[in-house]
């Protein structure tokens, strides 16, 4: 097609406006893995792989993966949520809406309202769908060329990854999805640790009606991530800063994050707050880990060059016989990542990010050397996909903040400088045993 433009001289957007289309109704009719690739298309920047006018038709296409996906018709959501639940519908809610809310890639929501006037939120899962994910997943050599396209499409100057290693870490956790008992726990556990938060906030569940394959929890209202991009610079700061808090610390001091970053799992609320949805896969790093990561990032934080290099090796990033300089390693987490390290207010944008992945990712980027030497353990294959997607969301919202100063007090415990940073610091000290 991009011949046939060159020699004709014609636009090519009306063939990729239908293509666009057509992938996100294939996406969104196979559910599960596929369509999860989808949603991450929706919101990843793809400034890197394509112009600008035409990573436009693509997103706009499967930005509908989010919250549009084709539902399953409301007899069959009925027959699956009485079978779970072993009574009738009428018998467990005074009403039940059974237009979906959302239809994801493993379930759809509908919204509902409790016998003691209670609204809820009911997750369903689709029928068979945990029988047909794990078929798909037992074909590693499939998904991990999935992703070789899907990731090739994002960053179409190679990326040296073992593709077959994230296949298989993504699947452990996409069959973990399927488990709504599990995903229930998870929950419950963010909804302890946050309880109470002044900017932070987790759905509390009815536990009475989850099940293996039904999930149901507080019907939370606000606003959608298309209704936030359209809102104030001051919200949108603040609502950065919330996922950025939420995402960062829950990794420093729980040693655990929600691995699921696209931006339908993120309810946005007037005074700065966001309540964050979706718990079905959640990433639990072992302290020495999260310990390692931290080090690296204290010693760029603190510009010492040959720190950062010890502290890269001894995380099994490089080897110590490996030919990359200090200052190789040193620029390959410092550089074009002001998103971390910025000592002054800085505003995030999709130019920004897309940077970064040129950094962090391109073997023909400025980190060319260090990035072919990497080797980062396929236990951090979902910290790599969450913090390019909140970096994504954040980006989306051209958010602006001092983000210096958050990196300070992950890494170095230092006093907060943001009104927001002042009110959680209070919140963990009352919280403190």
């Amino acid at each position: 097609m991009a011949l046939r433009s060159k020699l004709t001289g014609r636009s090519s957007e009306p063939f990729h406006a239908r293509t666009a289309q057509h992938y996100a109704e294939l996406l969104g009719h196979s559910k599960g893995v596929l369509m999860k690739v989808g949603q991450m298309l929706s919101f990843a920047t793809l400034r890197t792989s394509m112009p600008p006018e035409l990573q436009a038709i693509y997103q706009t296409a499967f930005e509908h993966l989010r919250d549009e996906a084709p539902p399953m018709a409301p007899a069959l959501a009925r027959t699956v949520l009485e079978r779970e639940l072993g009574e009738a519908t009428e018998t467990v809610f005074a009403s039940f809406d059974w237009e979906p809310l959302a239809a994801a890639s493993i379930g759809q929501v509908h919204a509902a309202t409790l016998r003691d006037g209670r609204a809820v939120a009911v997750k369903i899962q689709y029928p068979e769908a945990a029988e047909a994910i794990a078929a798909d997943l037992k074909n590693t050599e499939l998904l991990a060329t999935f992703l070789s396209l899907t990731v090739g499409g994002l960053f179409p100057r190679g990326l040296r990854l073992n593709f077959r290693d994230a296949a298989r870490e993504l699947g452990v956790h996409i069959e973990e999805e399927l488990d709504y008992r599990r995903e229930a726990r998870n929950q419950s556990e963010f909804a302890e640790h946050y309880r109470g938060h002044p900017f932070i906030r987790v759905p509390e569940l009815v536990d009475e009606l989850c099940t293996s394959r039904v999930l149901t929890q507080e019907l939370v209202p606000g606003r959608s991530f298309a209704e936030a991009l359209t809102a104030g610079q001051d919200k949108r700061d603040r609502w950065a800063e919330a996922i950025h808090r939420y995402f960062y610390g829950s990794h420093c001091r729980l040693h655990l994050f929600n691995a699921d970053p696209h931006p339908g799992n993120y309810v946005f609320h007037d005074d700065g707050g966001v309540t964050f949805l979706d718990y079905g896969s959640v990433k639990r790093m072992r302290p020495d880990q999260v310990a390692m990561i931290v080090a690296i990032y204290r010693q760029c934080l603190r510009g010492d060059v040959l720190g950062t290099w010890r502290a890269s090796v001894e995380a099994g990033v490089w080897r110590s016989s490996d030919p990359v300089t200090p200052e190789e390693a040193f620029a390959y987490w410092r550089e074009d990542n002001a998103l971390f390290w910025a000592p002054r207010r800085f505003v995030a944008s999709p130019d920004y990010v897309a940077k970064g992945i040129g950094r962090r990712f391109s073997p023909t980027g400025p980190s060319a050397n260090a990035l072919r030497y990497c080797s980062l353990p396929p236990e951090y294959t979902l910290l790599a996909r969450v913090e390019l997607g909140m970096m994504s969301v954040i980006a989306r919202l051209r958010a602006g903040n001092d983000w210096g100063s958050f990196a300070a007090e992950y890494c170095e415990g230092a006093a907060p400088r943001t009104p927001m940073g002042r009110s959680e610091h209070a919140y963990l000290q009352r919280r403190r045993p």
